[in-house]
């Protein structure tokens, strides 16, 4: 990571949980990890939404139960606002379909509350970079999810018209590689990467790589 501090917001409804978080936190920068500064916290939706506004945070760390609402509400107000840093879900809950429901709304990556502290560090670091963090324990549920509900019939009928290559581009970005990353597997430069991501992206009506990589898994585009 660069000197540069990472803006970052507290989302939680038990206070107790956010003060551990911000002793993490200030772990990192003390220890150059990450070089971090917590610009506020927030319990509710409507403070989520004032400090996203007013404070313009790199990253949200976003618990999914809040007082008198949840995490996908604030994920659908933030992106009602155009926030445009990233939500990283930090929550108890590991149930299949919470996992689904964050991503599909939006979130660029999901921890469980009980791994916080072995993959907190990683996971902002991951986000930062654009792209995607489920760990293993989270990856398994979300792809069980899609596996159990999606209708064969329907992705069948779905002619989406992707080339070979960007159905290798999109395989490549469903694993959580990088552009550069994708353009040293397929030897091609970046710039052709982001030409084949601009295209699956129209075809697949997404606007954004977490979107692209829900949108494959759901109709059965790659291989989980």
């Amino acid at each position: 990571m660069n000197s540069k501090q990472i803006s970052i917001l507290l989302v939680d409804d038990e206070e107790r949980f956010r003060q551990g978080l911000k002793t993490l936190l200030n772990f990192y920068s003390a220890s150059a990890s990450l070089p971090i500064n917590v610009v506020g916290e927030a319990d509710c939706v409507e403070q989520v939404i004032k400090l996203a506004i007013q404070k313009s945070p790199d990253v949200i760390l976003l618990d999914m139960e809040l007082v008198n609402s949840d995490g996908i509400t604030a994920m659908e107000r933030l992106k009602d606002i155009s926030y445009t840093g990233r939500v990283l879900v930090l929550s108890a809950h590991q149930e299949d379909n919470w996992i689904f429901q964050a991503m599909q709304k939006g979130a660029a990556g999901y921890v469980f509350k009980s791994r916080v502290a072995n993959q907190l560090c990683d996971a902002i670091s991951t986000v930062l970079r654009s792209e995607v963090y489920l760990p293993p324990e989270a990856a398994s549920g979300f792809f069980r999810h899609f596996q159990q509900n999606a209708n064969a019939s329907s992705k069948a009928s779905y002619q989406l018209h992707l080339t070979e290559r960007e159905k290798e581009v999109l395989q490549l970005l469903t694993s959580g590689a990088s552009n550069e990353e994708i353009a040293k597997n397929l030897y091609v430069t970046v710039a052709t990467v982001k030409a084949h991501l601009t295209s699956i992206f129209e075809k697949l009506k997404v606007t954004s790589r977490t979107q692209a990589i829900v949108a494959a898994i759901k109709l059965g585009l790659v291989q989980a």
